[in-house]
């Protein structure tokens, strides 16, 4: 270790609770069974890449798709208390610990990788086999780190030091290359979690020797040269969407080794450059299969979606600021919902903004993916988030609230949930009921501790006129953009109001997207679902509008629209057309010269659009209900500078 290295890590400022502390409730608990009872609950049972693993002494792919499944998996099981689905967990788990090699590592010497789609330019197809590529290791101490939290397995521990005493050893004479390259800082959250159970400094030590081994994304983004969909020739690894989304939490996890708040405060230097150049309404940024630009019609890959999530919570807890939980929530709440058929047996690859039709089209507008990426199935283009997109939502459920470092709890994000912790020594249980982020209000019931305990309530930047009401006091305004802090001695009942009218926010290069809390609205034409590929468990279906899609907003106030809200339904995910809890009629107008171009929403006419065609009423729904859509869009004949804000990003 150099003279220069901290032999300590700089704190959190907030601290996830252990997998189990929060159990789902409502329709988040739906949403999880739904999940559970879809593919993600029988993977293992039908799609060889994890049925026959390599993983689990089987003769397929065993690179990195068995520890993509397993690390959602292991939460998705315990959240759930699913003893169908922990068995599973144990199963590979045990093979996998039980089988550690004598030197450490874990899992197969030498990961047989599926080849890559001939869509992907010459430079893209960097997946040679390698023998002990390390890569897949730092997804499996996740998986293995939210076992431990879950059971208190006593292998893990023991297991992962003698791992990344391997690690450290092998990449002295193989350095880093290709994908490990480009995703070093995922192995940090496993280091710094085992050192900070160890104090081993050999460890921090291993941490740099990969910083350095790896791609420097703080350079690459101080002159980021990505400021366009990117061509054929650039679609290689520092422009994949995937690494991209990962290397958002880089600077934040590295900080805490630097010490440096530089390096913390740089993870918003990549979020704005990415907004700026390929930012999408529902907080995401285009990436099919490379950084796309910011047109509407271009691509959202699943697997960045989730690692994009997966950033976020690490920038949460280390950062602890609201922004990023307003950024998070934006997008589990649009761009995770939506990929997905209601039952969770199907999942899109790509996903789009204004996604008219999903069907298979030749020439696509995508930078390197295949034709068929759109559409719903089991594996559309390619198989990597068939086994990653589990993560997405047991990880938004754990991440709801963390601890403070004064003693407290923070509500990180706002879902139906249980909490059952302990504050001093004390037992304390938080309960919120709520069907936010359908609806305005929420209700958290707090029993303990006796004495005071610091709690902070998130209030989202967008919720202009908030209030929180403790027991049968008044209520108080809470300034958004916050943590507000309340102390509670005892139990209390606290009522959160957060107001969600309408809002618009201005889209480069002039559209107009529309907004209630922290929901995308997106029109919803009528559509049928065509089955294309007909299999023993997963069809494969396009979806193709039979109602025209090609509408104009009229510029009215449209913070005075009625907003319908209806109650989740017990026992179903709210994530569909037929039971979205949220509607709203907004005037507009069709614009027949909008058309489909390659396959996709042409580009949104110059605005304001003159049209005199007849205006008409047409529905809004949450974007995470549709399956294709339009989520942002053209607005007519008059100027709406007044009415809507200038704001472009979260």
């Amino acid at each position: 270790m150099t003279a220069s290295t901290p032999r300590t890590l700089a704190p959190t400022r907030l601290d996830p609770l252990p997998l189990g502390a929060i159990r789902p409730a409502g329709w988040l608990l739906d949403t999880l069974r739904t999940q559970a009872d879809g593919m993600s609950g029988h993977l293992d049972e039908f799609w060889p890449d994890i049925a026959d693993s390599g993983w689990i002494g089987g003769d397929r792919e065993g690179w990195e798709r068995g520890p993509y499944w397993l690390d959602g998996l292991v939460p998705l099981a315990f959240l759930l208390e699913d003893d169908r689905l922990i068995g599973k967990v144990c199963r590979w788990v045990d093979y996998i610990l039980d089988g550690q090699h004598a030197d450490g590592w874990l899992g197969p010497t030498y990961h047989r990788y599926p080849d890559p789609p001939a869509i992907l330019p010459p430079a893209a197809r960097t997946h040679s086999p390698l023998e002990f590529e390390p890569w897949p290791q730092a997804i499996l101490a996740k998986a293995l780190i939210q076992f431990h939290e879950a059971t208190g397995d006593e292998r893990v521990i023991p297991a992962l030091t003698r791992l990344y005493a391997k690690i450290a050893d092998l990449i002295t004479t193989q350095p880093l290359e290709s994908w490990a390259r480009f995703r070093w800082m995922e192995f940090l959250v496993g280091i710094h979690w085992l050192f900070e159970r160890t104090g081993d400094t050999t460890l921090l030590r291993l941490a740099v020797q990969l910083r350095e081994q790896g791609f420097d994304w703080t350079a690459h983004y101080s002159d980021f040269p990505y400021r366009e969909r990117l061509t054929e020739e650039q679609c290689d690894l520092p422009g994949h969407g995937p690494n991209n989304a990962m290397a958002i939490k880089a600077p934040a996890v590295w900080s805490r080794q630097s010490h440096d708040p530089a390096d913390l405060a740089f993870a918003d230097r990549i979020i704005d450059e990415l907004d700026r150049y390929h930012g999408q309404a529902t907080g995401m940024f285009t990436s099919d299969e490379h950084l796309a630009g910011r047109s509407p019609s271009q691509g959202a890959e699943l697997c960045a979606v989730v690692e994009y999530l997966y950033a976020l919570e690490q920038l949460i807890s280390i950062g602890g600021r609201p922004d990023h939980v307003d950024r998070w929530e934006r997008l589990a709440y649009n761009a995770l919902s939506a990929p997905f058929s209601p039952d969770m047996w199907t999942h899109q690859y790509d996903q789009q903004v204004n996604q008219v039709a999903c069907h298979v089209v030749e020439d696509r507008i995508y930078t390197s993916n295949g034709p068929d990426a759109n559409l719903y199935g089991l594996e559309p283009h390619f198989g990597c988030c068939t086994a990653n997109m589990h993560q997405g939502w047991p990880k938004v459920a754990t991440h709801l609230w963390m601890r403070t470092r004064d003693g407290g709890l923070a509500a990180i994000g706002w879902a139906p949930c249980v909490v059952e912790t302990s504050i001093d020594g004390g037992p304390v249980r938080v309960s919120v009921a709520t069907d936010y982020p359908f609806d305005e209000t929420i209700t958290i019931t707090i029993d303990g501790p006796a004495t005071g305990m610091p709690l902070d309530l998130r209030i989202p930047g967008w919720a202009t006129g908030a209030t929180v009401r403790m027991n049968h006091g008044d209520p108080i305004a809470a300034a958004p953009g916050t943590f507000h802090r309340v102390t509670v001695t005892g139990p209390c009942r606290i009522t959160l109001h957060l107001p969600m009218p309408v809002r618009a926010e201005r889209r480069s290069p002039g559209s107009v997207a529309l907004y209630s809390g922290p929901l995308l609205l997106a029109h919803a034409p009528a559509s049928r679902w065509d089955k294309i590929i007909a299999r023993e468990t997963v069809d494969d279906w396009a979806v193709l509008p039979t109602a025209p899609w090609n509408y104009a907003l009229v510029p009215v106030d449209w913070s005075a629209l009625p907003v319908r809200r209806t109650a989740t339904v017990p026992g179903t995910s709210p994530w569909s057309r037929d039971d979205a809890p949220v509607r709203v009629m907004v005037p507009a107008r069709r614009l027949s010269s909008w058309e489909m171009v390659r396959g996709a929403a042409g580009p949104i006419p110059e605005c304001p659009v003159e049209d005199d065609s007849p205006e008409e009423l047409i529905e809004l729904l949450p974007f995470g209900c549709t399956d294709i859509r339009v989520g942002e869009f053209p607005f007519s004949n008059s100027n709406p500078s007044r009415l809507i804000r200038t704001r472009v990003n979260v």
